[in-house]
């Protein structure tokens, strides 16, 4: 089996990997008896990891894997279809992560964002094999401003607010006429190999262990989250149970976690008690997104995710004591 991951080498990806081929190795060295008992999430058939990225933040994430034979890497735009082609017609299952992320990026060349996000999708879809299967990480923006106490389904009208959420929701619905598996993720957080500081919980407890506080805007507004660890295990419980969840999409968070950023930046002074919290009633977040989602259709697969909005909290506090006297040390190169 081969898989093939577009972006493969930024920050989810760089996980997925890991994830990926630490199930081909534990898959190799089970005894024939426990394969044939076939009962873990790591009971995957033998198969091949092929990464194809252009390492547009000029990553390194993954060099540690280039002695294996199971891996693959591939460097390219997905712009590039006469070069990615090949890769997707030999794929057994193809995963799009190549992506302009987030609405102040996708705005500022949305040709460039459509591209990426939208039309890769297409060409991937019009040359893949007829018997691959493809999932596809949209994002939950996509709600835009719900209903107050009413939680979204993936029956709720989609009404994304910013470009980014429109060139993901037009190959979500791509994905979806064409029978695959799309996911819409809630905000992510944790570490990685390939590090993002952008991300609201990531961002939270790095100001609170470098400036020492937070300006929020609009503090009441909700949303979801998911630790990238358990984002990566979900790609890994879609291949697995495919013929199962195809055709549907699926919102995946911790249902325990659909919080204000208000009650997010409590929960991170929890932690880091000098972190102070403090409001601006008059200026107004960019990102508008402002609901609570039902994880429950993924959840009555048998899904469920390991690690809490607090492992994630605590994980980064290790994290950043690695990251944050890095940076310092080469701003004085």
């Amino acid at each position: 089996m081969n898989i093939l991951i577009t972006g493969g080498a930024g920050y989810l990806g760089s996980v997925l990997v890991n994830k990926l081929l630490a199930a081909n190795t534990s898959f190799r060295n089970k005894t024939t008896e426990e394969k044939k008992k076939g009962h873990t999430i790591w009971a995957m058939p033998l198969f091949k990891v092929t990464v194809y990225d252009n390492l547009m933040y000029k990553q390194e994430g993954l060099t540690d894997l280039c002695y294996r034979g199971d891996f693959e890497f591939v460097y390219g735009d997905v712009r590039d279809i006469e070069k990615l082609k090949p890769y997707i017609e030999e794929a057994d299952v193809i995963i799009p992560l190549a992506a302009i992320v987030g609405a102040p990026a996708c705005d500022k060349d949305k040709d460039l964002a459509t591209q990426i996000n939208t039309d890769q999708v297409l060409n991937i879809l019009k040359y893949k094999q007829e018997h691959c299967k493809v999932i596809y990480p949209n994002t939950n923006s996509g709600y835009g401003v719900g209903e107050q106490g009413v939680h979204c389904t993936e029956d709720s009208p989609l009404n994304p607010i910013s470009h980014y959420g429109k060139t993901k929701c037009a190959a979500e619905q791509a994905i979806l006429e064409a029978g695959g598996v799309t996911l819409r993720l809630a905000t992510v957080f944790g570490a990685s190999p390939r590090m993002r500081l952008d991300l609201l919980v990531n961002d939270f407890v790095y100001k609170a262990m470098t400036d020492g506080y937070i300006v929020l805007f609009e503090g009441h507004f909700k949303r979801n989250y998911i630790h990238v660890q358990d984002v990566a295990l979900t790609f890994v419980y879609c291949i697995l149970n495919y013929d199962k969840l195809k055709s549907k999409a699926y919102n995946v968070g911790l249902s325990t976690a659909n919080i204000s950023k208000n009650d997010l930046a409590l929960k991170v002074q929890k932690y880091i008690p000098k972190f102070s919290i403090q409001s601006d009633a008059y200026a107004q977040d960019i990102d508008k997104r402002d609901y609570i989602v039902s994880n429950a259709r993924l959840e009555n697969t048998g899904w469920n995710p390991y690690y809490t909005l607090d492992d994630g909290i605590q994980e980064l506090i290790k994290a950043y004591s690695i990251i944050i006297p890095s940076n310092n040390k080469h701003k004085n190169i």
